[in-house]
């Protein structure tokens, strides 16, 4: 009998441990706690729950953190696109920062619900991400040193340091022939953490250049006052999406919606021109781009 009511004690503590792991799901990977169990993450809008979102916090002009919340263009489309999925009411927010590199495990494992992060879709991650959007459309470039005239053009990264940020897949755009890479060039490359630590290396000349989307690099060549030039040559489409939890396409939608409005009032554009506006060599999107759909 002891051994028998030991088992049914056992059985109970395994019964309550599988019940709080599956607590997560529920809230539609909500981390931040918004005060009850949501299936979707718009359903935690509407609820009135708190909106935990994973941004950049070392990008100047997209998601810089150095205050008590990050600032940038991202940060301000994810307030737009949340309030305008709340019919025009602020949303509670929890920010959270998200590397490149553990953007899809925090969307798996429920540390955030959303993302807007520098976020480019694409084939590979749609297997493991649903997006929303895209809400602009950056091009990859190319950023030098102001004194250096041996790099004019994405070309003359041959034989070349470029930076390689971890999670980041934009050095393969340089080193890989299609469809992963576009020119195949014989490029060394140089690990990095993020690519604040990449300009921090292009700074102490153990980089020639730092190739990435040219919203990231202006923001960086902003933030230095001129100690970096940007090529203005972009050479791909970086369509940035906004990351959501595998199969949440209730949210997807909501999210379009959204982005469509704020891009037919004018919301997007002005944020555009308010992070980067008059920036060298930078071309900003004037219009919306096609939303890939939600399947």
């Amino acid at each position: 009998m002891h051994m028998r009511r030991m088992g049914a004690v056992l059985a109970a503590f395994a019964m309550v441990g599988a019940l709080s792991a599956c607590g997560g799901d529920d809230a539609g990977g909500g981390g931040g706690g918004g005060g009850g169990s949501f299936a979707t993450v718009i359903d935690k809008v509407k609820g009135g729950g708190t909106i935990v979102v994973g941004t950049k916090w070392d990008q100047p002009s997209l998601g810089l953190k150095t205050g008590p919340e990050p600032e940038g263009f991202d940060v301000d489309v994810a307030k737009a696109v949340l309030k305008e999925m709340n019919g025009g009411t602020d949303v509670k927010v929890e920010w959270k920062e998200s590397a490149s590199s553990n953007r899809e495990p925090f969307l798996q494992n429920g540390t955030v619900d959303i993302i807007f992060a520098t976020y480019s879709i694409t084939e590979e991650r749609k297997g493991k991400v649903t997006f929303g959007g895209p809400y602009v459309i950056a091009h990859q470039d190319v950023m030098v040193r102001k004194d250096d005239t041996s790099i004019t053009s994405p070309q003359n990264l041959e034989g070349k340091r470029i930076c390689k940020a971890a999670g980041s897949n934009s050095y393969k755009r340089i080193t890989d022939p299609p469809p992963d890479g576009e020119l195949d060039l014989d490029a060394t490359t140089v690990d990095a953490a993020n690519y604040s630590e990449c300009v921090a290396k292009l700074d102490g000349s153990n980089l020639d250049a730092v190739t990435t989307d040219d919203l990231i690099l202006a923001g960086f060549a902003k933030q230095a006052g001129g100690n970096f030039k940007v090529l203005g040559q972009g050479f791909t489409d970086e369509k940035y999406g906004v990351g959501l939890k595998k199969g949440d396409t209730k949210t997807c939608e909501a999210v379009n919606t959204a982005i469509k409005t704020l891009w037919d009032n004018g919301t997007i554009k002005s944020l555009l021109d308010k992070w980067f506006g008059g920036i060298q060599g930078l071309k900003l999107s004037t219009e919306a781009p096609p939303a890939e759909g939600c399947a």
